[in-house]
């Protein structure tokens, strides 16, 4: 049987990773699944990926693609994949792309939830996948604050460009924040791309408003002076849930 392209979603909990993308003695989720992969035939130099993510974040939506060559079914091969990665890394779901299909260039959307939650005490169950918030923020100031972001706008004061001299302007088409339980709230936001650090920045800024430390306008503020926000949220509360073509 020939070789074919595969498209395949992850989900990893990026507690223990340095990242997504392959790193020299670091542990990675991507150096992770080659691993797997080589165990069952696989003979390629890199898969490709839809996006980086930092060391600490989560996925429920990473979309992958890898060339192979394998004469059974995608049940056998989602299988055969999970049995080789560790425990913290699953394969979600499998299927035949087209031979030129790139999980990043043909992405429409890509869509992020960061977590939080505030309390005045530690809880080390939960800070391990959300960020605990203190003083706490009100619901309404985010609200009011996430309208700012959507559109295209310049996003340099939010985020640096995957490669050095690349642009800054991306489109988001929802930035929104809504409660989960009493003392939890995640944000949603979609958009066509993004920059490094973007979302941690957004939230980072939000929630200085939320809490009355920023001005409601500082995030319509930042994007128009375009001066580097210096709130980044930590990795541990960020989740890539779905990429979107």
């Amino acid at each position: 049987m020939g070789i074919g392209r595969y498209k395949a979603v992850l989900a990893y909990d990026g507690t223990a990773f340095s990242g997504m993308q392959r790193q020299k003695n670091r542990r990675s989720v991507q150096f992770a699944v080659e691993e797997a992969l080589t165990l069952i035939g696989w003979r390629g130099k890199s898969i490709l990926v839809a996006g980086r993510t930092d060391a600490g974040v989560h996925a429920e939506g990473q979309v992958i693609a890898f060339d192979l060559a394998w004469k059974h079914s995608l049940d056998e091969l989602q299988r055969a994949v999970n049995a080789g990665l560790p425990a913290d890394v699953a394969m979600k779901n499998v299927e035949i792309a087209a031979g030129d299909f790139h999980p990043r260039f043909d992405a429409k959307s890509r869509r992020y939830q960061y977590r939080l939650f505030c309390q005045p005490h530690r809880d080390p169950l939960r800070e391990r996948y959300a960020w605990r918030v203190r003083p706490p923020v009100k619901l309404s100031l985010l609200k009011t604050a996430a309208k700012q972001l959507r559109g295209e706008h310049g996003f340099a004061a939010f985020g640096s460009p995957p490669k050095e001299g690349g642009g800054t302007v991306r489109r988001v088409m929802k930035a929104s924040w809504r409660k989960v339980a009493e003392d939890e709230l995640i944000f949603e936001v979609r958009a066509n791309a993004f920059l490094y650090h973007m979302v941690r920045r957004m939230v980072g800024r939000q929630v200085k408003i939320g809490q009355g430390r920023k001005d409601v306008g500082a995030v319509a503020e930042a994007l128009r002076n375009q001066n580097k926000v210096r709130e980044l949220a930590p990795p541990q509360g960020l989740y890539l849930v779905a990429v979107e073509y």
